[in-house]
């Protein structure tokens, strides 16, 4: 992916401290990013708002949110946070586009930087739950700590793997701004587990969607995918189907836990999202089958 050189966003806030790890203390107990990929397994992957408390993984009580430094902008000479930047301004183009072609105005997100444990406005967010969304401030939050267990645990690696993370994310943004997610979490409570379930894997597949979207413009206008890009971002999805996570951490697989969809239908949104690269073609909620 040849990225760089490319407009960066100014939309990203760093509130890593110095000196900052990827642990931090629970109920007594720390935990590290080898409780990552547990968190995955028992919560999802790329959730909106996934703030559920980690006390459940290490038998503590709430997270304690670590005082974190003021939020500003990442060092110049950061490679990594320039990176997503530079993603990030080209979900901006393209959504701004996009939004402008259907008579609106798209909102740039925030994307925040941090280390451990942030506070946003849907509660204490944890790295352990991976990258989220929180519509709340309107904010993506991600530890880049991620992005190694991605490569070594997950078996995703590639810049443009990582790319599809952020650009998934935005998706769930521009689901908040339609209105989407918000009737979705409208239903909490009033339907039952399994139909909440679907509800949620639905909206996850369109996420999935909207990043095939955005990685449809984006190379019409930059021409900066090279060869295997595509199929890495393909693999990130494959990787974090429900089917494989549930199957690799016990053995069986439950369609009826599902929340982000398996890895075929992941994919499968993925790519429509990017051979089409239309809106319409990524109504998850109105396709018969998934």
């Amino acid at each position: 992916m040849r990225w760089e050189g490319n407009r960066e966003s100014d939309n990203v806030e760093d509130r890593r401290g110095e000196g900052g790890g990827g642990g931090f203390p629970i109920g007594g107990r720390g935990i590290g990013i080898g409780t990552v990929v547990l968190a995955l397994i028992g919560w999802g992957v790329f959730g909106i708002n996934p703030l559920t408390t980690i006390g459940v993984l290490s038998g503590g009580g709430a997270p304690q949110v670590q005082q974190q430094a003021p939020a500003h902008r990442p060092a110049a000479d950061d490679q990594g946070a320039k990176f997503v930047s530079t993603v990030l301004a080209s979900t901006e183009d393209v959504w701004a586009q996009i939004f402008r072609d259907g008579g609106a105005q798209y909102h740039n997100p925030k994307l925040v930087l941090y280390t451990g444990v942030t506070r946003t406005a849907c509660g204490a967010g944890q790295a352990a739950m991976g990258p989220f969304y929180c519509p709340g401030d309107q904010k993506v939050y991600l530890d880049m700590d991620f992005f190694n267990t991605m490569s070594r645990q997950l078996g995703a690696p590639g810049e443009f793997a990582r790319a599809y993370v952020v650009a998934h994310e935005v998706g769930h943004h521009v689901q908040n701004l339609l209105g989407i997610s918000g009737k979705v979490d409208s239903m909490r409570g009033r339907v039952s587990e399994r139909e909440q379930n679907a509800m949620s894997v639905r909206l996850e597949l369109q996420a999935d969607c909207l990043a095939g979207i955005w990685a449809n413009k984006s190379q019409q206008a930059k021409n900066w995918l090279e060869q295997g890009d595509i199929e890495s971002a393909v693999n990130a999805a494959q990787q974090i189907g429900d089917d494989k996570l549930q199957r690799e951490a016990t053995g069986t697989v439950r369609p009826d836990s599902f929340t982000h969809g398996s890895s075929a239908q992941r994919v499968r949104w993925f790519t429509q999202g990017y051979k089409t690269g239309s809106v319409k073609a990524c109504d998850t909620f109105a396709a018969q089958s998934l």
